[in-house]
């Protein structure tokens, strides 16, 4: 099988390549752009393998994403570039209504011409849960949830699944959707929360957490995502959606406490003065509509195609932990010397 995955340098996209070279037999291209975000040494290890081969390209450029089709002859794609942090989003919404949505739109069109010749090509687009929007009380979010995105990031998410889905009704193209929830795991860009209260924490930097700190998430380790992206790109029924969640619900208070506490343990020689990390923790303002409650009910997953999370969020966070521990030096270190030193991105 020869598989194009979009955003590929990317968080959820390396961890998905990582896992077709490492633990199959397919053929694997690396389609990005290579934004801010983007780093192909998340792919150090499979940078060589006969089987993989990487093509800097944006996935607006409707010629350049058609070479790659013609060069390559995909049996499948899987969809992942997507400028991704909320933050961003909020105070610079225009790149991720050109990257998510038009985008998202010229790779439909080029998979459309491809797919009349190619019968059984397969376009499969990642999604999140956030374009579901709150959650109130004790509900979850389910395929059939009705979309009600709160921020610049998850309304250009929630177009881009909307397309895919009308090319799927309106001219045919098989396609499957994913949405899942909160990831976190190795080579994760320290704009995020966890990598960034973990990296803060070493360097004696305060941890701030957004409001009260009770928001709730459902995390989701990457590896375990990949499998399950892997399996439905392959497995999934055409024009089926899936929501893949880690049955982990924690507040973001509760997982930055998590974080110290692990360093506690993993690390106890603390930066001059301080006492405990946990007196790192500082508040501030809440980021404008930020949701309060993410949850996914992910049994149709289980039930349908055999995936169930591997990892839990204690034995995840602590793989999490130790790896940011042994690559502080190295991969760290690599991305902090470059131009984003862990301030908020995309401020005005």
């Amino acid at each position: 099988m020869k598989i194009i995955v979009t955003g590929g340098a990317g968080f959820i996209g390396s961890a998905v390549i990582r896992h077709l070279i490492e633990d199959s037999e397919h053929q694997v291209l690396n389609l990005d752009k290579l934004t801010y975000a983007g780093n192909l040494e998340s792919l150090r290890d499979v940078e060589s393998h006969e089987r993989y081969s990487f093509a800097q390209v944006d996935i607006c450029d409707r010629d350049g994403v058609e070479k790659v089709f013609a060069d390559f002859k995909p049996d499948v794609m899987m969809h992942l570039a997507a400028e991704s942090h909320v933050d961003r989003s909020i105070d610079a919404p225009g790149e991720f209504m050109e990257t998510n949505i038009i985008g998202t739109y010229t790779l439909l069109e080029v998979a459309r011409k491809y797919s009349s010749e190619h019968a059984d090509f397969r376009f499969h687009h990642i999604s999140t849960d956030e374009v579901y929007g709150d959650l109130e009380g004790g509900d979850y979010f389910y395929e059939t949830t009705a979309y009600a995105p709160s921020s610049p990031y998850s309304a250009s998410k929630a177009s881009s699944d909307h397309l895919v889905r009308a090319w799927n009704r309106t001219y045919g193209l098989p396609v499957v959707i994913t949405n899942c929830s909160n990831n976190y795991g190795p080579y994760h860009f320290p704009e995020k929360l966890i990598p960034l209260m973990i990296l803060n924490a070493l360097a004696g930097k305060s941890l701030p957490v957004y409001g009260d700190g009770q928001q709730v998430r459902d995390w989701l380790y990457v590896e375990d995502h990949a499998r399950a992206l892997v399996k439905v790109a392959l497995e999934g029924v055409i024009g089926e959606t899936y929501n893949i969640g880690g049955h982990n619900e924690k507040k973001n208070l509760e997982v930055v406490h998590t974080i110290c506490d692990l360093l506690e343990e993993l690390h106890p020689n603390k930066a001059q003065g301080l006492n405990q990390y946990r007196d790192l923790i500082t508040y501030v303002k809440d980021r404008p509509g930020h949701d309060v409650r993410y949850a996914i009910d992910a049994t149709k997953i289980d039930r349908e195609l055999g995936w169930k999370p591997q990892e839990t969020f204690e034995s995840g966070m602590r793989k999490t932990v130790e790896w940011y521990l042994a690559t502080r030096e190295t991969w760290c270190k690599n991305v902090l010397d470059g131009s984003y030193q862990g301030e908020r991105l995309g401020a005005l």
